[in-house]
């Protein structure tokens, strides 16, 4: 399936394309501003859990550390390794329910913070082998991975991401003043400023759409009075990696629940580089299509291996930065390498990564929710391209009946063995599953197969 030339001309720059260093760095720290929140959030989540505080600075450090080395990867690819796209990695929040599971079980054994993250470190570094061998057999899983389940996964993926989005717009998670009308007033201004500028003909404005949402929007917030700058917290002014610096540690029970997870994640990711694919008018068929998939999830593998080395959590491509591509227009490889370098650099200086988490709840939920909704958007123009037989139709209503249910009761599983919720308590995970084991349970209609090679000829000849 080839990219039509009318939605190549939405491209400001393509997959290769070089823009010059003034206008990468630009639509590098977009990506920067709208994954940052999501790489650091989940170590604090876990560290607060865990009781790893003492910890937590150096564990923020690195997971920004090691998400810049992992995109550079992804965007270079060395050796064949990365998808060759903008694949920012960041820290997966699909990991948390595993992950903190594992630090119970070692919490539980009476063992101290380093031995937590030891074992953390250690079923996450075998785990990431499981990515590694899957990423050598995508040609072989597409009976699985189906642009039908890929759709459903994207589409998954955008709209529980939407709730995140929605959640900072109103002020945050347990945010006292959640809802407040100065907190919607700033969110809704952020959206719509983001709207408008990215209607503009002007390049660099719509390439720099994100950054001047956030940045009026934080200025709105400081005047209102809901941004008052703290100070900085007492951070180490550069934090070094050092490989396996708590240890080294391993454990069946802690694993099995972990490597599962990767299997989900190799899953998702196959999702997110089709979108990406789409968005930089790259084919979503065949040879080429196959290489970068094996590429990005060889590189997530590869990524995941080096953060449980150098004590960073699990990561995965962000679905959210295929948002920021449409909304700028900046499909390039390269920015990637930017990306890569800038994230790094605040890994290296924690204090700069302080400075940016202060930025207003109700700003970032405002510019994330449209980039969030971009990926659902996505998915669903994924199964648009689908013959949507009865077949189909039967798999995408069960598949975000199931997904959707679960995410709206989150306490329906609870009953159920530890086991059993950590792999299906997502909409991502239970209902990617469902589409996955009903595209192998419900025999395609032999028409529906002819159906399918119409469909994609006509696709191909447009």
């Amino acid at each position: 399936m080839q990219p039509d030339t009318e939605s190549s001309s939405d491209l400001i720059y393509g997959l290769d394309d070089r823009p010059k260093p003034p206008a990468a760095i630009l639509a590098a720290l977009q990506h920067v501003l709208a994954s940052f929140v999501g790489i650091i959030t989940p170590p604090l989540v876990i560290g607060s859990a865990l009781g790893l505080t003492a910890h937590l600075p150096y564990l923020i450090s690195m997971a920004l550390m090691v998400s810049g080395v992992g995109t550079f990867i992804q965007a270079r690819r060395p050796l064949g390794i990365g998808a060759g796209m903008i694949c920012l990695q960041g820290t997966s929040f699909a990991f948390l329910g595993a992950v903190l599971s594992a630090g119970f079980l070692v919490k539980q054994r009476g063992g101290s913070p380093e031995d937590i993250l030891a074992m953390i470190f250690g079923v996450c570094f075998f785990g990431a082998v499981v990515q590694i061998v899957l990423s050598r057999f995508i040609g072989q899983l597409r009976r699985v991975v189906t642009p039908l389940v890929t759709g459903i996964v994207i589409t998954l993926i955008g709209i529980s991401l939407i709730k995140v989005g929605i959640t900072d717009l109103g002020g945050g998670f347990n945010a006292p003043d959640f809802g407040a009308p100065g907190n919607l007033a700033l969110g809704v201004f952020v959206l719509l400023t983001i709207i408008l500028l990215n209607r503009s003909n002007t390049p660099w404005v719509r390439l720099s759409a994100i950054i001047i949402g956030l940045l009026l929007g934080s200025l709105a917030a400081w005047f209102s009075g809901k941004l008052v700058p703290q100070a900085l917290p007492d951070l180490p002014l550069v934090s070094l990696p050092a490989p396996f610096k708590f240890g080294f540690s391993f454990d069946w029970t802690a694993f099995l629940p972990v490597a599962l997870i990767y299997l989900i994640s190799t899953i998702e990711t196959v999702g997110d580089l089709t979108a990406n694919c789409m968005l930089a008018r790259q084919p979503i068929s065949g040879p080429s299509y196959i290489s970068r998939l094996r590429g990005g999830v060889l590189g997530d593998g590869v990524s995941c291996m080096i953060a449980a080395t150098f004590s960073a959590f699990p990561n995965t491509t962000f679905a959210q930065n295929n948002g920021v591509i449409q909304l700028t227009g900046v499909a390039s490889r390269y920015v990637g390498l930017y990306i890569g370098a800038i994230l790094f650099c605040l890994g290296l200086f924690p204090m700069i990564g302080a400075v940016l988490q202060q930025i207003p709840k109700p700003v970032l939920g405002g510019a994330t929710l449209v980039m969030f909704g971009s990926v659902a958007a996505a998915g669903v123009r994924i199964l648009a391209q689908s013959p949507l037989d009865r077949r189909s139709m039967l798999i995408i209503a069960t598949s975000l009946g199931v997904g959707l249910g679960i995410a709206a009761q989150p306490n329906l599983l609870h009953l159920l063995p530890k086991l059993v919720q950590n792999l299906f308590d997502s909409a991502i995970t239970s209902g990617g599953l469902t589409a996955i084991i009903l595209c192998l349970l419900l025999p395609e209609a032999k028409t529906s197969t002819v159906e399918s090679g119409a469909s994609l000829n006509k696709i191909e000849q447009a």
